[in-house]
């Protein structure tokens, strides 16, 4: 499994954004999550995901500049997330990097990092 700070300059900044485009092509039609995100804002949504991953990821600090530290539990904290909401996150992050055809080392590590950040949003048992 590559380390998590070299996917950007493996994968490039634009392969994340379309990465994230994808992930949110889904997440708008879904029926578990997609009521989570703010309906008028799904740009502003997929903008803030995408510039946190190109971060975290080894890229720009964009995120960084615009936001402040992530603190990705508290900002989650007022939706109800759950093992299903987990699960789901996953699953559509998992369908996105298959439709963008990412190289399979890529896919290993991003895979376990999704997993081990919905598994960390949850605030709901069960």
């Amino acid at each position: 499994m590559l380390p998590l700070e070299q996917l950007h300059s493996l994968l490039g900044e634009q392969t994340l954004r379309d990465l994230v485009a994808a992930f949110y092509q889904r997440v708008r039609h879904d029926d578990l999550i997609g009521p989570m995100y703010p309906q008028q804002d799904w740009q502003g949504a997929q903008e803030r995901l995408a510039d946190f991953l190109v971060y975290r990821l080894g890229g720009s600090q964009a995120y960084l500049v615009k936001r402040g530290h992530p603190r990705l539990r508290m900002r989650h904290m007022p939706f109800a997330i759950g093992q299903a909401e987990a699960q789901r996150w996953v699953q559509l992050m998992d369908e996105a990097m298959a439709q963008c055809a990412l190289p399979a080392e890529a896919v290993l590590t991003l895979r376990a990092f999704f997993v081990q950040v919905a598994q960390s949003m949850r605030n709901q048992p069960g």
